[in-house]
């Protein structure tokens, strides 16, 4: 019979997938943990219970998307895309001891339907944020002073050489043998004739380009012919006719943008309803101006992503070089600087983005995290110095069970948190210190599902939803309940109102400084058994960790056959004020944490030192010894577990 004292130091792993729970002989394995729900897990290796969120308000039009917008470094806005509309939140940044917040400020009136938002993909300029879908005319979204913001139509640049030239972007939609173009006359009113159908109704009121030269179409005749006014000249050898001919490239007959960046002082537009593999990128400095001139330095670029594969552009994104994340493939886009003459696009990796939905990448510390296409796993997409190219390494690797039908993604950095957002409303969290080799990923759950997710300037909100409705809530590291609301005052009161959006619903109290349990919220109110001054009010979630079996054969080995009997168990806590474990005969509360009555007379004891409990009884091998659960909105903090065990084989 052998006796091991064994010693649980970090969770710096995370939450592992089952597949390894018999891969002892891992690093990560000794780093990671069987479970960890409804907590963080620290760069330091401890765990603690994760804050609860704070009830901003309710979304009434229904689920949208969230966005930052900051507008100078102290002002920053969380923006809320819904049906139709946009609602503008101003961003209260956290202060020391205090937390942060949002306030409402102004709504605007946006085209893009509840069904589109999925499809959206934005760029912040200045005070600006252009915004696109490929099915409905981009706009651009501007914050024009104190509560005052406006949503108008993209205006491309006109020329300085020619009245009413629109310097936006042409192609030709002449696919296979372009047919030859004649105008009737060089200049004003004209006919254009083309050999082969070619001209639709819904031509009227777009622009083309004969040898540059362009037109208005003013009117349909047949699908071989229009009327036009000319813009430019045309020369007299045009009278004669020409295949060099293209259309502007965003219409509502085409499809408009479907991504957008900027790089290096230009816009750059990823693909289109109708030409999924283009990229445009703008005058350097001249963000709507897209001619393309002679292929000088400062001039438009204009290429197409090919390849052997589908590469319709999910994402474009500005890191070390210009990313384009495709369906099928990741590239890169150099040239120091980017010029016409300059630029070169090489394929990086073969992983694909996902389709369904526009999920915007991120960028943490230099590397460019992004959904792969199955929405089932997080890539790294980073340059390697060595092999002077990208490599695009799986983070769920380890923990494939994390992430399901990722619907969102933000990455926090004061916290150093990356939230994804699954489709079964579970929100996992990835803490990522590269350099320090700490990866470690854990799940939260809530009463209801979570939706969205964006971190704005130190704050972290997510869109919920519960009971049909839609709330906007902020993680308050104050707080160890949900959707929760706080008031005090001048005399203590039994009935506390404004809990409209809890109705119905099993909230948890703590009055006082104390733990009250939970009060059922009727006509938006509690009522209390005793008067208090101050509550906080919201709904509980339970934690739970669980590390994995223990090592009990050599080589990193779990030898199933033996039979283990934990002796005892040592907690080291940090600042804890509840901690029920379970080692075998139920769950039991360490003496610091008073349930119940006791619990009523003076606010729980905060416990900073070690807690042992003593075991009995034999077990299987291949069983973790101990696990930690329990719902009270009270903080725990776990830095490490020491135990002692026999086995006997």
């Amino acid at each position: 019979m052998t006796r091991i004292h064994a010693h649980k130091l970090t969770f710096s792993g995370g939450e592992l997938g089952p597949r390894l729970f018999g891969r002892g002989d891992l690093r990560a394995y000794d780093n990671g943990a069987a479970k960890l729900r409804n907590v963080i897990v620290h760069p330091t290796g401890g765990v603690s219970r994760r804050p609860g969120f704070y009830f901003i308000d309710e979304i009434a039009e229904g689920p949208g998307r969230l966005a930052a917008f900051e507008f100078n470094t102290e002002q920053s806005y969380l923006l809320v895309f819904v049906d139709l509309c946009l609602k503008i939140y101003r961003n209260v940044s956290p202060a020391a001891g205090q937390p942060g917040g949002a306030v409402f400020e102004a709504q605007v009136t946006t085209p893009w339907s509840l069904a589109q938002l999925d499809q959206l993909s934005w760029v912040q300029t200045a005070d600006t944020l252009l915004v696109v879908h490929p099915e409905v005319p981009p706009r651009k979204i501007t914050r024009v002073g104190a509560n005052a913001w406006q949503s108008l139509p993209w205006s491309f640049a006109i020329s300085d050489a020619v009245e009413n030239r629109l310097e936006q972007p042409y192609v030709s939609y002449a696919f296979g043998a372009a047919p030859v173009f004649t105008p009737s006359d060089q200049v004003g009113a004209i006919t254009l004739t083309s050999s082969a159908n070619y001209f639709l109704p819904e031509h009227v009121g777009l622009r083309f380009r004969m040898r540059d030269r362009e037109m208005l179409c003013t009117g349909y005749v047949d699908p071989m012919t229009i009327a036009a006014e000319m813009i430019d000249e045309l020369d007299e050898d045009d009278l004669e006719g020409s295949s060099d001919f293209t259309e502007q490239a965003f219409s509502a007959l085409r499809g408009w943008p479907a991504s957008v960046a900027l790089h290096q002082d230009r816009l750059v537009i990823g693909g289109a309803r109708d030409l999924p593999n283009q990229i445009w990128m703008s005058k350097t400095s001249d963000l709507f101006n897209f001619d393309l001139g002679e292929g000088l330095d400062d001039e438009g670029i204009h290429f197409s992503v090919l390849s052997d594969q589908v590469n319709a552009i999910r994402g474009i994104f500005s890191g070390r070089h210009l990313q384009v994340l495709t369906s099928g493939a990741e590239w890169m886009v150099t040239g120091d600087p980017l010029t016409p003459a300059t630029v070169q696009l090489r394929r990086q990796t073969r992983v694909g983005s996902v389709t369904g939905r526009r999920i915007p990448p991120r960028d943490v510390d230099g590397a460019t995290l992004f959904v792969a296409r199955g929405g089932n796993q997080i890539r790294e997409f980073l340059f390697t110095d060595v092999e002077q190219a990208y490599q695009a390494r799986d983070l769920t690797l380890l923990a494939p069970q994390m992430v399901k039908d990722a619907q969102d993604i933000d990455y926090d950095p004061a916290r150093r948190l990356l939230l994804v957002v699954n489709g079964d409303g579970s929100l996992a969290s990835l803490t990522q210190y590269r350099a320090e080799e700490v990866s470690a990923w854990s799940l939260h759950s809530t009463e209801g599902s979570f939706r969205r997710v964006a971190a704005v300037e130190g704050n972290i909100f997510v869109l919920v939803e519960r009971e049909g409705g839609f709330f906007l809530e902020l993680l308050d590291p104050a707080l160890q309940m949900d959707s929760a609301l706080s008031g005090a005052a001048a005399e203590p009161a039994s009935v506390w109102g404004g809990l409209d959006h809890l109705e119905g619903q099993q909230a948890q109290v703590i009055a006082d400084g104390r733990y009250l349990g939970s009060f059922e919220v009727i006509a938006g109110a509690i009522t209390l058994d005793e008067p208090a001054s101050s509550v906080t009010v919201g709904l509980g979630y339970s934690h739970e960790i669980e590390p994995l079996p223990p090592v009990t054969a050599g080589n990193g080995g779990i030898d199933l056959s033996a039979k283990i009997r934990l002796i005892d168990a040592t907690f080291r806590l940090e600042s804890s004020a509840a901690l029920s474990v379970d080692t075998g005969q139920g769950f039991r509360d360490l003496p610091f944490q008073r349930l119940g009555s006791e619990l009523l007379d003076r606010p729980p004891e905060i416990f900073s030192g070690d807690k042992t409990l003593r075991a009995l009884g034999w077990r299987p091998g291949g069983q973790p010894l101990w696990r930690i659960a329990g719902d009270a909105p009270l903080p725990l903090n776990l830095l490490s577990v020491t135990t002692e065990m026999k086995v006997s084989r």
